[in-house]
């Protein structure tokens, strides 16, 4: 491992996994790139409810939706990474997760994944999708999941 993607999350299962990640990347002297993404929907979402305040001049921009993404990644680095001896790198996406999780270990030349995964029988995999599953099978290096 030369240069990890780890995608953070607010639940513990997300931080400890980051907190993994971190260990890891820093024991092989390795990089360390700390992801969060936000779908398309609660982007839609929280640009309409902040939108639909009355008498509120308020926007909610792909970038500031980039920006808080980007935020979130570094507070969750500062929380889970102290004392632990790495550098790493944060960023914020928006998009479809499991493309945008690719994109991002592609854009910073990432050879490892570590990501939370659902509990979904072959049925639901079927009929909802499985993002876990589509990073582990079109990312072509080691993913590490962690489900809940």
């Amino acid at each position: 491992m030369e240069h990890a993607l780890a995608v953070v999350g607010p639940d513990e299962v997300a931080k400890d996994l980051v907190r993994e990640a971190g260990e890891l990347a820093a024991g092989v002297d390795a990089r360390l790139t700390l992801l969060c993404v936000v779908s398309e929907e609660e982007y839609a979402d929280e640009r309409e409810a902040l939108e639909a305040i009355p008498e509120a001049d308020v926007s909610y921009s792909v970038g500031q939706a980039l920006e808080g993404a980007r935020s979130f990644a570094n507070d969750i680095g500062v929380e889970v990474l102290d004392g632990v001896d790495i550098e790493y790198e944060t960023a914020g996406a928006v998009g479809d997760r499991a493309e945008t999780v690719l994109q991002g270990a592609e854009n910073h030349g990432c050879d490892h994944v570590f990501m939370t995964g659902e509990r979904r029988s072959p049925t639901g995999k079927a009929i909802f999708g499985d993002v876990t599953q589509r990073v582990i099978l079109d990312f072509e290096g080691p993913v590490t999941v962690v489900t809940a």
